[in-house]
């Protein structure tokens, strides 16, 4: 049913991918520049105006087109096992994200090593999370109807 836990899970995951859009990742310090890395692209901020110095286009449509995919998985409750399966492609899907996010981060100046994380960060992790927790309310969906139907 669409009033489950599952639902508010799959709905809290995607709207944790879908905050990636506006909230920083990583940033770094220059001299004259603060730099931003966004899923967006990389933004340099020159007094006071944030300029958007590379665009990152696929990574962009890759993670509203995860995020749109949580929120399609949503409204399968009628067939609990392809929600299932759905909803572990998304968690696949998140952690290829994460590991494209890495590529990026390793690219930029001085790498790793430079960086100071923000937010964005744990906002992935969160929708992995909240996924599994989908999932898992899944199951036990099944559990209890399978229990129902040995009463009969």
């Amino acid at each position: 049913m669409i009033q489950r836990i599952q639902s508010i899970w799959f709905f809290l995951a995607a709207i944790c991918l879908l905050l990636l859009l506006v909230i920083p990742l990583v940033s770094q310090a220059y001299s004259t520049t603060n730099l931003s890395l966004f899923i967006s692209g990389i933004h340099h901020n020159v007094d006071g105006k944030s300029i958007q110095a590379e665009p990152f286009t696929g990574l962009l449509a890759g993670t509203i087109g995860v995020a749109l995919l949580a929120l399609v998985t949503i409204f399968l409750f009628r067939n609990r096992t392809l929600q299932k399966r759905i909803a572990t492609v998304v968690i696949l899907l998140i952690v290829a994200l994460c590991g494209w996010i890495f590529q990026i981060i390793q690219q930029l100046e001085g790498g790793l090593a430079g960086v100071k994380v923000e937010p964005g960060v744990a906002l992935p992790v969160l929708a992995i999370l909240f996924m599994g927790l989908g999932i898992r309310a899944i199951n036990k969906d099944e559990q209890l109807i399978r229990s129902a139907d040995r009463l009969r």
